[in-house]
């Protein structure tokens, strides 16, 4: 019996580490990109305002304004679950890659903002450490799999391809 908590334990680690590496991964190819979008979107006149108000908030302010706005989103999800659930899954797929899009847009410019209040609390500077480590840690395992080795070089023929059509 012990063998078998073993190997249900195994399989449930290694399926939850792919789940969340591909939740990582794909944060790691938005977070930036989408950061620079919201930023760039922020230097109209009230949002510019805006932001440099959340930028002067206390650190238990600023852990408010971080976590407020990933709950907002989560009717979001589950309005496009009723969607999944009624038939219409196209819709309720886009609803979700939307929320995602628009939530990691979000989230990464409200962290740029609150990070340097964030990490004057001790147990969060910590929790963020940790995290650091573990998510570092996750890639170097992602990177040095099979499937990212043959993304990467599926990849750089696609690039290549698409540099001589333009040609």
């Amino acid at each position: 019996m012990n063998d078998f908590r073993m190997g249900v334990r195994a399989v449930f680690r290694r399926t939850f580490g792919l789940a969340l590496a591909l939740v990582i991964v794909f944060e790691e190819w938005g977070w930036e990109p989408l950061q620079r979008v919201a930023a760039a979107v922020a230097r109209l006149p009230a949002l510019a305002w805006l932001e440099r108000r959340i930028a002067q908030l206390s650190p238990v302010a600023s852990l408010l304004v971080f976590v407020l706005p990933s709950l907002a989103l989560l009717p979001v999800k589950l309005a496009a679950l009723w969607l999944i659930g009624n038939g219409h899954a196209g819709l309720g797929l886009a609803l979700v890659l939307l929320a995602k899009l628009v939530g990691t847009a979000v989230l990464a410019r409200l962290f740029a903002l609150t990070q340097p209040a964030l990490m004057r609390m001790p147990w969060f500077a910590r929790l963020y450490a940790r995290w650091t480590a573990y998510k570092d840690a996750l890639l170097v395992w992602v990177r040095a799999s099979w499937a990212w080795r043959l993304g990467r070089v599926m990849r750089r023929r696609v690039l290549r391809v698409v540099r001589r059509a333009q040609s």
